[in-house]
């Protein structure tokens, strides 16, 4: 028997489904998206600057970077997962010293970054208060 989630074990029929985060879903495009930019950004630095810095430490670094990215998708429900999103987008703009154009990118997804955090926030902050007054309209009029 496959094992069940927290959500499915204290499902009951009728219960209403919990809304997604509109913060949450925002900040893991952003990421996701960062990831594969990383990922090109360091086959540009490889071809570019093979010849200065090893290439081995180049891919590695930003084969690893790309997976953090990725992996920071399944935590930023969390507060550190957000914190540890911002670390990241210092990391990529940091890699302007590798590749000037990353200065651009960096900035322009961590501006990315912010706005969607803080849309997204507004987004669900609406989202629980629109809930609240369904759930209020529902009890006042039973059906």
């Amino acid at each position: 028997m496959a094992r069940m989630t927290k959500a499915q074990r204290e499902w009951r029929p009728g219960m209403p489904r919990k809304r997604r985060s509109t913060k949450v879903l925002f900040a893991s495009t952003v990421l996701a998206l960062e990831a594969f930019v990383v990922f090109f950004a360091t086959l540009a630095v490889f071809g570019l600057r093979s010849d200065e810095i090893d290439p081995v430490l180049i891919l590695t670094s930003g084969l690893i970077l790309s997976v953090v990215l990725v992996l920071t998708c399944a935590v930023v429900t969390r507060a550190w997962g957000i914190g540890l999103g911002w670390v990241l987008q210092l990391v990529i703009i940091a890699g302007g010293f590798l590749e000037p154009a990353m200065f651009l990118v960096g900035a322009a997804f961590a501006v990315t970054w912010w706005y969607g955090l803080r849309q997204g926030l507004r987004v669900d902050r609406e989202n629980a208060e629109r809930d609240r007054l369904q759930a209020e309209w529902e009890r006042a009029h039973p059906e």
